[in-house]
């Protein structure tokens, strides 16, 4: 198997797990129909997600998640690391999008700094 192969679907489920946050954002999260709605009506379940991940937005559960895989994943050997690596990334990706970029940016970047270490490709 081609050792880029994998990076390369990685990029391309990243791309579109970024279109999907971002489809989250403005057609959840910011969209004024859903605020109309959700505020007389709080019993849908639509509005039951936004609520939860306005409150995980608010208290940085998603971006320190992220950041807390990301140092993880730079501490473990091997295919584990890179696996967790992963897992910030996919974490990360919606925490950028998602009103907490200030945390969020340092996941990401450990995340693909763990990805792109030159160890992977001799452990490989």
């Amino acid at each position: 198997m081609n050792r880029t192969l994998p990076l390369i679907a990685l990029v391309i489920f990243l791309s579109l797990w970024l279109a999907a946050s971002y489809g989250v954002r403005y057609g959840l999260m910011e969209d004024s129909q859903w605020v109309g709605l959700c505020s007389g009506q709080a019993q849908l379940w639509q509005c039951q997600v936004r609520s939860l991940l306005g409150l995980a937005i608010h208290f940085g559960v998603i971006a320190w998640s992220a950041l807390v895989l990301a140092v993880l994943a730079q501490v473990l050997p091997g295919r584990a690391g890179w696996r967790v690596a992963v897992a910030a990334l996919v974490i990360g990706v919606p925490a950028l999008v998602l009103y907490t970029a200030s945390t969020a940016v340092f996941a990401v970047v450990l995340a693909g700094l763990r990805l792109v270490r030159k160890g992977l490709v001799e452990e490989q």
